[in-house]
């Protein structure tokens, strides 16, 4: 149990120096939306081009992990769906908002750091394949559910959609840092001195500063919404989707070790702010989904520590 806690207490820390910098105003917001820009957009894309240059993917199928992760984000969904109208007696227009609430987790911010300090430098290859394509796919998923529920059906147009996702991966500086990794590493070359101790540098500023950026975005989010549904989401989210992810990896595609562990950390992470950002924009559950973000960080430095104790078992 000390092992998981040297793992975790770090990480939370950093999580919690972020929060009381911005509730007690030593941050200000301003400062705080920069140094979570710092952390998206420099940072952990540099940390996650200069492991991927060196990563051995040999050993890891994307596409096992691909359906491990999503596998178990739809079979979340559909059961979030399904609570929305049979558990909770909501109206339908919610559903999606709910869905994305139960479904899209922290894994950059949140994930991320806990995966590398509990399987280091094994945990790169997988984490990259998850993350390269996990905002937009979930959010496009989002956003036509709420258009086939809200009236929009079977209007929309799916090549609109296609174009959609790519330039959303186009423009995405965690998966430009996993493309350029990629790519470099297929050349062969070492990174020349200059530009991997600048990477270097970059990257150890990248988990303190995503952990920090974390704890400073939680300042405006707030434990409420209705209890069902807070609760449903939290359930699902922190219980359920990472056991399916589990079974789906062990059982269903063969994962193991690292790469199994690091599909069910990211599965088990809390709701993340894109999923208030989507509830935001669509005017649905919006203080649930608060609540979700906040609740659910808070409560997964328990869930965290006893997922990776069951993992490690």
């Amino acid at each position: 149990m000390l092992a998981i806690l040297a793992i975790v207490a770090p990480v939370f820390a950093l999580i919690l120096v972020g929060y009381a910098s911005g509730r007690f105003g030593l941050l200000s917001e301003t400062a705080g939306q920069g140094v979570a820009e710092f952390a998206f957009s420099l940072a952990i894309p540099a940390l996650l081009f200069r492991t991927i240059a060196v990563a051995d993917f040999t050993a890891v199928s994307p596409v096992a992990v691909w359906l491990s992760f999503f596998g178990a984000a739809g079979l979340t969904w559909i059961a979030a769906t399904a609570a929305t109208h049979i558990l909770l007696r909501r109206p339908a227009g919610d559903g999606a908002s709910i869905a994305m609430s139960s479904a899209f987790g922290n894994t950059v911010l949140l994930g991320l750091p806990l995966a590398l300090s509990t399987y280091g430098q094994a945990a790169a290859a997988p984490i990259a394949i998850i993350v390269s394509i996990h905002a937009p796919l979930l959010w496009l998923l989002a956003t036509l559910h709420a258009e086939a529920v809200d009236g929009g059906g079977g209007r929309h147009d799916p090549i609109g959609v296609a174009r959609a996702l790519v330039a959303e991966l186009a423009r995405n500086p965690i998966v430009i840092g996993i493309a350029c990794g990629i790519v470099w590493r297929q050349t062969g070359y070492a990174l020349p001195a200059v530009a991997d101790q600048i990477l270097k540098l970059l990257s150890q500023a990248g988990v303190p500063a995503a952990l920090t950026a974390l704890g400073l975005t939680l300042v405006r989010f707030e434990i409420k919404g209705q209890v069902p549904t807070l609760l449903t989401i939290t359930t699902l989210k922190l219980a359920v989707m990472p056991l399916l992810a589990w079974l789906l990896g062990a059982y269903g595609l063969g994962l193991d070790g690292p790469t199994l562990g690091v599909v069910t950390i990211m599965a088990a992470m809390p709701t993340g702010a894109n999923a208030f950002l989507f509830a935001t924009r669509r005017d649905r559950a919006v203080g649930s989904a608060s609540g979700a973000v906040a609740l659910g960080t808070l409560l997964t430095f328990v869930t965290a520590a006893v997922t990776i104790a069951l993992l490690g078992r």
